[in-house]
This record gives structure tokens, sequence and C-alpha cells, in this order.
């Protein structure tokens, strides 16, 4: 999932400390030296001998906790209690709950939501289906399914270790865009039995979100759910990113004075999220893009095991340029890293075109640092929350579900996709865009309602929506 990164966190200290052996100055002196950054204190427990205080401290990564730690436990007269981390400790017990929408308060009330009132709602769902999307949570409910196997940079981590990714992709859908998401996280990496699962599971929700599943067994899943389901079917890992890369892409065209149109594209990485950025590119009217692998750029008069690199083939690198990244990167407006660290050099940004623009996506290091291309780029975006422009999903999925959920799209489309680029790059207007801001925030609360009415109008435009009225939005009875 694009816009994850290795920034770091903090971790609150439990000490005790023996007052005639040892002040908080040495203390403080310690976590500084160490290179922890102290941000708050706090007195627990005080007594005649020794006081127990917690101490906040900002820190980059496990191995600088441990060496703060280990510079603590060496003071005489300080006793070292706990160790917590700030993150760990917002994920006990799971980040989500279920709650209900009104209290139980006497038996009336449980006569109607329960047995014996509920029987006419199940049986007015069971002479008319469509029902289910007024008298049910399935209007507002989206799936977040996951096999565990592409997990962030982590890879194959398996279902249970995904679950945390799910749920706070669960909390974002809530707390952008109002959507109930749930994390459902299979134990199985079998394409048939995945696909089998959801479309079981699917009644009781208005969309699915495919999540971290692995290349390219995700094109198969998807694109059968596509036609097996009435609902929309959205691999964020894909279409999110390729949706925001492109959006960032109209304002940094827009900045420099260039027909995206008319740009090289030079793309590194092909898989799920470089393919679908390549179709998002060709829809979008970019004619000459040219994807480059470990191989070296993929080009048509070759032969690949890869069904989706046969497509690739066939549909990119018109001048059917060959070789290394270096040897085809020449001239080239745009580069777009969704690879690996260090792919990129600084002599390969030198020979780019005039005013060159790269998002270097890799997490959490990118293709290459903002610091080394500085002197030599337009405009750069990374997938990291500590650099300017961060091409971040969140900008995406939250929007676009909650459009297709009000107008009841039974799928999403490359036009509603497109859409949503370009209502995202909206959001920043010419007089606030420049070269460190070609991206809104993911904070920015405009974005969800500007990309839910672009995918609503591309919605209908494109004979998906099944609702007849645009406007209302909470009498469905008559949908």
């Amino acid at each position: 999932m694009a816009g994850a990164n290795g920034g770091g966190t903090s971790v609150i200290v439990r000490l005790e400390l023996h007052k005639e052996q040892v002040t908080f100055g040495k203390i403080a002196t310690a976590i500084g030296d160490a290179g922890g950054d102290i941000v708050a204190i706090d007195v627990t427990r005080a007594s005649k001998m020794t006081t127990t205080r917690d101490i906040t401290v900002n820190v980059s990564d496990p191995e600088h906790t441990e060496t703060i730690v280990q510079a603590l436990k060496v003071i005489p007269g300080v006793r070292l209690i706990n160790v917590s981390d700030q993150t760990f400790l917002m994920h006990l017990g799971g980040k989500i709950e279920v709650t209900p929408k009104m209290p139980i308060k006497n038996r009336d009330d449980l006569s109607r939501v329960y047995t014996p009132g509920v029987a006419r709602v199940c049986m007015a769902i069971h002479n008319d289906p469509t029902k289910a999307h007024s008298l049910t949570i399935k209007r507002n409910t989206v799936a977040v399914v996951s096999d565990g196997t592409a997990v962030l940079g982590l890879g194959n981590i398996g279902p249970e270790a995904a679950m945390p990714v799910m749920e706070g992709k669960a909390m974002l859908f809530k707390q952008m865009a109002g959507v109930d998401a749930f994390p459902i996280c299979l134990d199985t990496q079998d394409t048939e039995e995945i696909i089998r699962t959801v479309k079981a599971i699917a009644p009781g929700f208005g969309g699915i979100n495919l999540e971290d599943i692995s290349s390219p067994r995700c094109f198969e899943i998807e694109e059968r759910l596509i036609q097996e389901l009435d609902i929309p079917v959205f691999h964020d890992d894909q279409h999110g990113t390729a949706v925001v890369i492109l959006a960032g892409l109209l304002n940094a065209v827009k900045l420099i004075g260039k027909q995206l149109e008319s740009c090289k594209v030079v793309i590194t990485g092909i898989g799920a999220a470089g393919i679908a950025c390549t179709k998002m590119l060709l829809a979008a009217g970019v004619t000459n893009v040219i994807g480059v692998d470990r191989q070296g750029a993929i080009v048509r008069d070759e032969t690949y095991s890869n069904s989706a690199w046969e497509w690739y083939a066939a549909n990119t690198n018109p001048f059917m340029e060959k070789g290394k990244l270096s040897d085809v990167i020449t001239g080239a407006d745009i580069f777009i890293g969704l690879s690996g660290p260090g792919v990129l050099k600084v002599g390969d940004v030198k020979s780019m075109a005039k005013d060159p623009i790269v998002f270097a996506m890799a997490n959490p290091t990118p293709e290459i640092t903002p610091e080394e291309a500085e002197p030599y780029v337009r405009v750069m975006a990374t997938g990291r929350s500590d650099y300017p422009n961060q091409i971040n999903n969140v900008l995406c999925f939250p929007g676009i579900f909650r459009g297709v959920l009000d107008c009841r799209a039974s799928r999403i489309t490359q036009e509603m996709k497109l859409a949503a680029a370009k209502a995202i790059a909206s959001v920043v207007n010419d007089d606030e865009l420049n070269e460190s801001y070609i991206i809104p925030s993911v904070f920015n609360h405009t974005v969800v309602e500007k990309v839910r009415e672009a995918v609503m109008e591309a919605a209908y435009e494109s004979g998906v929506a099944r609702r007849r009225n645009r406007e209302t939005q909470d009498n469905m009875n008559n949908d």
C-alpha cells in the first residue's frame, strides 16, 4: 500500500530513580547523548527515597530504543521498570470496534431490533433483495480483503500479521469518509479459494477493497470478482496508487508548462502498481511509456511468461527502446519508481529532459533520495510523509468508495478513476501550486467530497450507477 514510510516513533520509558544516587539531569543527558528527544515527563509515584517517572522519548527505530535503554541501565541508582512502544500501545486489543446505532433500553426495543419484529424486515428483503441496501449495513459497508502475501514493504507475512494494516485501513475509511469497513484476512493463498470466499461473503457488503495481495495473482482475483459480483471491487495497491500518481503528475506538468500527453515516461517496477499506473497514463492520453524491470526495458519483440507483461509489451514502448534503466531514461520527462531503493542514479536524472519530474515511490527508502535528486529535478515526490509531495492512497480510496456507495455503482470504471485523479489534483489551486506542493495533504477535508462528487458523476455517465435519484442520500427504499 503506497504511503507507508519508515519514520520514527516514540516510546515511554518507566524508570525508578533513587534520589540519593541519581538526578534527573543525568537521565536527560544520557538520553540526549544517545540521540533521544524527550517530549514528556510524568511522575507516577514518589516516596522519600525514590521517584518513578514515565519519560516519553522520540526514537528513530527499535535499534535506537535499545541504545537508549542500554545507556539508562548502566546509570547507578536507576531501575528500568518497563519500556512501552506508543505504536504497540495503540494496537492493544485492535484498533476498531462495532457499536450499535441506537441503545436497546427495554423489551419493546429488543422486539424491534431482534425477534419477533426483525422477521418482517427479513421477509421484506427476501421478497425484494434490493431492499438490503436500505435495510441493512450493506449500503455503507466495505470488506477490506487480504491474504497477507504483499503487506506494505514486508512481503508475505500471512493473514494474522496483516490484520493491523487492514484494521488501520478500516479506520481511515471511517474517519475520512464515514464508510464502515471491516478487515477480512484470509488463511489461503489459493486464487480460486479467495475468489470463492469473497463471493460468498459479498451479500453483506456494498463494496470490496482488495489489499496487499501479491502479483500476478492479484490481477486474476480482481478481474474475476469484477466479472462475477454486482458490487464494486477495487484493488487499492493497483488503482489507488495509479490514481494518486496521476493526480500529482497532472499538477506537476501544469507547473512546468508541459503537456502530459507528449511526455516520455519511464516506470521501474512492473508489478501490480506499475501496470495499473501505466494503464492510467495510457487512458489519460500518454503514448510513450517505457516499463523497466530487473531484466531491462519491456519490449514487444520479446516473449514473457507473465501474461501481464505480454500485455505490457504490446501496449507500451512504441519506439522499441531496449536496455537498462540508464539506457532508456535519456530524454525522459517523467520517472516513476515503484521498485526499490537506489535504483535511480544521479547520472540517470542528469540525462533526463529539461525540468525532469521524479516520483520515487519505494518505501521506506526511495529509488533516489530527495537530497540526491534536488539539484537536478524540477518536481520530486515520494511515498513518505517526511518529504513534500507525499503520494498516499488515502487521498483516493475513501472518496472513491464514498462515491460508489452513494450512487450504488455496480463497478468502478476507468472513467471514474480518471475523474478521481482530476478531482484530487483540483484541490491544489493555481495560487498554491509550486514545486513542493503538487498534491493535497491527506488531512485536507475537501478531498473526499471532491472525489466523491467526481466519481458519482462519472458513474452516471458510464451507466454503472443504480440509484435513480442523485440528490437524496438517506431514502433508498425506491432504489
